[in-house]
């Protein structure tokens, strides 16, 4: 074992005689290692970042509030965990048998166990709607578990009858209101009048939420559930030390999660958890990945490097350097270009946290308050994965290198080698069938699996575009080269002819630029189809002429549903309510698991207020425990209509549908649709979201919605609206698509740095022929019409190549999502895709042109490469 460990710092780390001779060699050839320099700084600035998102996400959260006072908080697991290490938070809060409470009071060292029940509150007063600090929830309770924080009751008394209340000090004052005065209080939509019998006050004041308190009694009556808790605090003694108490809980009461420290806050407050959960699997799956494109980036640009030393490593070897020389040099360069481009890059990783943070904060997937943790340890983890990185290209560069023998290598270095090993070109040869089989063929799984499977196969294209780079290029060249050079013009002519003779320069860079106009044109123009394909469903499907929905974000209560079909001229009242659910399904030899945006509708009339699109089956059997799913879905899962399928509830319950009937309009109205009274009685607040309406035939809109406006004055919280109102994605996935375009953003903003590195690394290595071309003859405007005419190629070769891979996968993920094989191109992306490719390689091209013709012709011919 230790054997092995220094073996592998050995060859990460070299000894300090090459460590001096390559700081001589870098001392030497600046210009050459400031390319790998910079691609190792970028990726150590995102790999930090992943890593201070990684640490923060396990080791930080929120404070508890009125769990402060609590030794340990009993919750029920929030998380359907698919393995070890991956979890899949569910979107309601999973309750708790009552009868616990008293098996974890009779554990030896509780001094108390208390329950606690949240139930969402809107205090009304005469100035409106009062929230919590910061517009966090209003949130009641049972008095009992007013210890938990502790709350102390500063005037009046706790509450002792159904109608009367115990407010926290801070909402009494923002809501202006005094003691022993009557408050209108909202549960759902239902608003009853209180007594103020009381007003108290933590130790520490509440930031997060505003706590109104009831008799237990009331708290279980408004919660809807006589025999749940939403979580149990444990009281215990001081001398009791709180991790010990709680596996000596855990291991006498089962199926519970036990909070303690810092940990409570995340029982006290859902939302940090989830956060937890979403900025872990984010940030580790991403920064995986980013290590492996940096080891790509870092190969390629050392790989450039190499071959532009290659007559003095020629020369090396012609002198008696063995390949093993060559090995320690190169790695020692490596290493030394890595350590210093990892600590540079850290210190901008830290703030691109900050910034990825405020994204999530966005997405409304982070709350505002969750705290940063900024250690040393992810930079240090940052250090490590960039050397290995670094050292891992720089072998598979320098194999190439040290095993050619002397006499091949001076060979080598006087022209550009001509043919592509025969193992690239049959890869890349490979792959492009293999990728049309995934996007266009029933090889993939179907459903929105064909779609990711499509959207993943571009990687496929991609590889296969680097492989055959050089290959490529010339046959572009050959076939448009006279159409963008100019060809009967001396600089066109040397610009073909130049780019014909060092196509694999020329190559290196037009390859990296073609494969950041296929990942990002593949990710715009897939996320356009997906979002058009869902507003085209929308809009012919939606036929509510008006939706009534909370104005105060509480629900709607199943009452104003009655309400509303009462008015005259109401022709079809569907309530609507939503949550995520998690799908279980065979794949291959075991199973897998999805999330699901699921709607809870009434079958009766549903086809007056909104069309999904039935396909299969008979909508108007949703009732008990029955399903509809989407056809994307149906295929996903394997779903047939009357079989059954395996899904757990937004609360984590756990049901056996039958399939009634599969629709198509997935996209716009959810994958999966339920029975409306499942769904209520599944959510956290059992309320709707909201309440379509459709008019009856000959019907006057405007007296119709002047009589719903007044039937739904005594609902202060609801509001009607009308059709262009009316409901935003159910699938809920908005704040998904946010994070991945984050991700996916700075993965292209990373590859559009080793494409500008790669450019300016190639052209300014070319002083020496630029010199010699103004010695013969060519004036600098000719040389730097010649690099124009190159770039022309560069650009066009690079978004024709590019955009033609993209292709296949965009009539895949079309096929999958809509059975249509055209895709939604975004004209607007694609304008910026193309200005961009050509800002980026013009821009550095021209740059690194007239760096390289700064110095004198004649001091140039002579100087090194």
């Amino acid at each position: 074992m230790i054997r092995s460990i220094k073996r592998a710092v050995a060859f990460v780390v070299p000894g300090r005689r090459d460590l001096s001779l390559a700081w001589s060699t870098i001392k030497g050839r600046k210009l050459g290692f400031a390319g790998s320099f910079v691609a190792i700084a970028a990726g150590s600035a995102v790999i930090t970042a992943c890593g201070v998102l990684l640490e923060s996400g396990l080791g930080t959260g929120v404070t508890p509030e009125r769990y402060a006072g609590a030794a340990v908080v009993l919750s029920a697991e929030q998380s359907y965990w698919l393995d070890e290490t991956a979890e899949v938070r569910y979107s309601e809060r999973v309750t708790l048998p009552a009868s616990k409470v008293a098996a974890i009071a009779a554990v030896p060292g509780v001094k108390s166990a208390i329950s606690d029940i949240n139930v969402g509150v809107s205090l009304l007063t005469p100035d409106g709607v009062v929230n919590g600090p910061d517009d966090f929830p209003v949130l009641g309770h049972g008095w009992s578990s007013s210890a938990l924080g502790p709350f102390s009751v500063s005037e009046g008394r706790a509450p002792a009858a159904p109608g009367e209340v115990v407010l926290d000090a801070d909402l009494a004052s923002r809501g202006d209101v005094a003691l022993d005065s009557t408050v209108q209080l909202v549960v759902g939509s239902i608003p009853s009048s209180y007594r103020v019998v009381g007003i108290a006050s933590p130790p520490d004041e509440l930031a997060r939420q505003s706590a109104v308190f009831f008799t237990d009694d009331q708290a279980i009556r408004l919660s809807g559930r006589p025999d749940r808790v939403d979580a149990i605090g444990v009281l215990a003694d001081p001398s009791v030390n709180p991790e010990q108490l709680a596996q000596a809980i855990t291991a006498a009461v089962p199926d519970l999660v036990a909070h303690t420290g810092a940990g409570r806050g995340d029982a006290e407050f859902l939302d940090v958890g989830d956060a937890r959960a979403v900025v872990v699997e984010m940030a580790a799956s991403f920064g995986g990945t980013m290590v492996l494109i940096v080891v790509f980036v870092v190969a390629s640009t050392l790989a450039l490097s190499v071959r532009q030393r290659r007559r003095e490593l020629a020369l090396l070897r012609a002198i008696g350097a063995t390949p093993k020389q060559i090995h320690w040099m190169i790695r020692a360069e490596v290493v030394l270009v890595a350590a210093a481009g990892a600590v540079v890059g850290a210190i901008p990783g830290v703030f691109l946290a900050f910034l990825m943070r405020g994204v999530f904060i966005v997405a409304g997937v982070m709350p505002s308050d969750f705290q940063m943790q900024v250690g040393i340890l992810p930079i240090l983890a940052t250090l490590v994965l960039c050397m290995t990185a670094a050292r891992l290209g720089g072998w598979l560069v320098a194999r190439q290198v040290a095993k050619v023998s002397p006499v091949e290598a001076l060979g080598d270095a006087a022209v550009e080698p001509k043919k592509l090993s025969k193992v690239r070109v049959i890869i890349g040869l490979l792959l492009i069938p293999l990728g049309l089989l995934l996007t266009l063929n029933n090889v993939a799984v179907a459903g929105d699996s064909a779609a990711d499977t499509a959207a993943s196969a571009v990687l496929l294209f991609v590889v296969a575009i680097g492989c055959l780079g050089p290959l490529l290029l010339n046959g572009a060249i050959a076939v448009f080269g006279s159409f963008l050079t100019r060809p009967f013009s001396a600089s066109g002519f040397l610009a073909k002819r130049n780019a014909q003779a060092n196509s694999r320069r020329l190559s290196a860079a037009t390859t990296p630029l073609a494969m950041g106009v296929t990942l990002a044109a593949v990710q715009v123009f897939g996320a356009s189809t997906a979002m058009a394909a869902a507003q085209d469903q929308i809009e012919d499907g939606l036929r509510a002429d008006y939706v009534v929905a909370a104005s105060s974000g509480t629900g709607v209560s199943p009452q104003v549903v009655d309400t509303v079909r009462g008015v005259p001229g109401v022709a079809v009242a569907t309530p609507v309510a939503r949550m995520r659910v998690l799908v279980t399904f065979p794949s291959e030899d075991s199973t897998a698991t999805k999330v699901y945006g699921a709607q809870g509708v009434v079958p009766e009339g549903l086809g007056s207020t909104m069309d999904i699109g039935v396909i299969e089956g008979d909508i108007a059997g949703l009732r008990g425990e029955t399903v509809a799913l989407s056809r994307v879905t149906a295929e996903t899962v394997g779903a047939q209509q009357g079989g059954t399928i395996d899904l757990r509830l937004g609360d984590g319950s756990v049901i056996k549908p039958r399939v009634v009937a599969i629709y198509e309009n997935g996209l716009g109205f959810g994958d999966v649709t339920l029975p409306n009274d499942l769904v209520v009685a599944h959510t956290t607040a059992q309320v709707d979201s909201a309440v379509l309406i459709k008019s009856a035939d000959g019907t006057d809109v405007d007296t119709l919605a002047t009589a719903l406006r007044a039937a739904l004055e005594r609902y202060p919280t609801v509001q009607l609206g009308d059709r262009d109102e009316l409901l935003a994605s159910p699938g809920g996935g908005a704040d998904e698509g946010l994070l991945n375009l984050l991700f996916q953003f700075v993965l292209l903003g990373y590859i559009a740095i080793a494409v500008v590195n790669t450019l300016v690394m190639a052209t300014a290595s070319r002083v020496r022929e630029f010199a010699m071309l103004q010695l013969i003859g060519a004036g600098q405007g000719q040389v730097r019409s010649m690099m124009r005419g190159e770039t022309r190629i560069v650009v066009f070769s690079a978004l024709l190549f590019g955009l033609l891979a993209t292709i296949p996968p965009l009539i895949g993920i079309s096929l999958g999502l809509t059975k249509q094989p055209i895709p939604s191109i975004s004209i607007l992306g694609l304008i910026a895709i193309v200005a961009l490719t050509i800002l980026l390689a013009w821009g550095a091209i021209t740059w690194a042109t007239r760096f390289a013709m700064r110095p004198a012709p004649i001091d140039a011919i002579g100087g090194r490469e």
